[in-house]
């Protein structure tokens, strides 16, 4: 799973990941086993080149559920009960094609942050229906230091303002740098990751090699984190339907010469795969040898990049299937 988020994450731009990237272009990995043992042998797909990625759903849940969920200073969400209840509504509003947008128009398209919460608040209607609730109360949102965190915390602060909240946004660092700060009331909320968000403060309590808690059910990990959170001092709102996760992507073209639109189906039609990912992929259970043992997918080769040249790999026909974010602006349509 994602350990850090620190840095802007394209398919287009050098970036960092889970994984930790690091392979040069074409670099690593050889052939592999076309068939694992006991498999029953599926004619070979080449990889095919195309206009644009297609994402296919991961529909055994080998991910984690990283949805976007507010996380809230226990201590300010109890003074005022408005604060949660108002960023809940920004949850109700979000989807993984929502954020897929919202990250294109920064990270693509070169908008700022703040306007596009703007306009995302306007067009959403998001604006609270009781202008007092926050009764001038100042607050400040922190953001992690990557664009998306950025825009989400602009989002919450946008909102919160209709809400008479007097809301900041002042972005921190990483998950080590601004969580304390969340704790002990520094920073009144932050968009967070509930399967990340867990494990991080799983570990935290109960030290770093406790079993994970989260999983690919939202339910079930929000239902973990709940606790673990008000242990911390934190309160956690409303998950929303917005993932951003590891995800693995097709072409276009792939898809619709396969007919595949989820892992599942692309077991079933295909063998021989070429993957592209980072050079850690082949040992990490979310990347490769979770793609064998959740789905049975087979690999003839694997081909190691710097995660922000996967998806330019898979466009160009160099692999058939790559690693990506489920929420990268360039997965517009």
């Amino acid at each position: 799973m994602r350990a850090s988020r620190t840095a802007v994450l394209t398919l287009v731009a050098a970036a960092t990941l889970v994984l930790g990237a690091c392979g040069s272009p074409g670099s690593g990995g050889g052939k592999a086993e076309t068939t694992a043992p006991g498999a029953t042998a599926i004619a070979a797909c080449d990889p095919v080149a195309g206009d644009k990625l297609v994402v296919l759903t991961d529909d055994k849940g080998l991910q984690n559920a990283d949805n976007i969920i507010p996380a809230v200073n226990k201590a300010a969400a109890d003074a005022n009960p408005a604060l949660v209840k108002t960023l809940d509504t920004v949850s109700a509003a979000l989807d993984t094609d929502t954020l897929i947008q919202l990250n294109k128009a920064v990270d693509i398209d070169r908008r700022t942050s703040s306007e596009v919460a703007k306009e995302f608040v306007t067009k959403e209607k998001l604006a609270a229906p009781d202008s007092a609730a926050g009764a001038g109360t100042s607050l400040t949102v922190g953001a992690a230091n990557f664009s998306e965190s950025s825009t989400l915390a602009e989002i919450y602060a946008e909102v919160l303002r209709t809400a008479g909240f007097k809301a900041t946004v002042q972005t921190i660092g990483n998950r080590e740098t601004y969580l304390p700060a969340l704790q002990d009331g520094t920073l009144a909320a932050v968009p967070e990751y509930a399967a990340t968000l867990a494990d991080f403060l799983n570990a935290k309590a109960n030290g770093a090699d406790a079993p994970s808690v989260a999983s690919g059910d939202v339910d079930a990990t929000v239902a973990a984190l709940k606790p673990l959170a008000e242990a911390a001092g934190l309160t956690v709102g409303t998950a929303s339907a917005a993932q951003d996760q590891n995800a693995f992507a097709v072409t276009d073209k792939f898809a619709e010469a396969h007919g595949v639109k989820t892992l599942s189906d692309l077991a079933a039609t295909c063998g021989g795969l070429v993957l592209a990912g980072p050079a850690e992929c082949p040992e990490r259970p979310f990347c490769q040898p979770g793609l064998e043992d959740k789905y049975g997918l087979q690999f003839a080769d694997f081909k190691s990049y710097d995660f922000g040249l996967i998806g330019q790999a898979v466009l160009k026909g160099d692999a058939a299937i790559g690693l990506v974010l489920s929420s990268d602006g360039a997965l517009a349509s």
